[in-house]
């Protein structure tokens, strides 16, 4: 059961995170949840490193995911 919760919630994360970057970001299912599982693990990162706690909620993880999406831009752009 945990496993779909992790897809549920990482689904969750990247159509968020999708809504607010700007630009088109051209996604399914799968790359969408992958980016939200993603979020969440560059998010709790961060936090981590800057030494806020343990966990990361659902607006780090969105953040996170914003991240990956920029990088994701950036290197994209030719």
């Amino acid at each position: 059961m945990g496993i779909l919760w992790t897809i549920l919630i990482g689904f969750l994360i990247g159509l968020v995170a999708r809504a607010i970057m700007p630009g088109k970001q051209e996604a399914g299912f799968i790359k969408t949840t992958l980016l939200g599982i993603g979020g969440s693990l560059v998010g709790s990162f961060l936090v981590r490193g800057i030494g806020w706690g343990q966990g990361v909620g659902f607006i780090g993880s969105v953040v996170g995911a914003i991240i990956i999406l920029a990088v994701v831009g950036m290197m994209n752009k030719d």
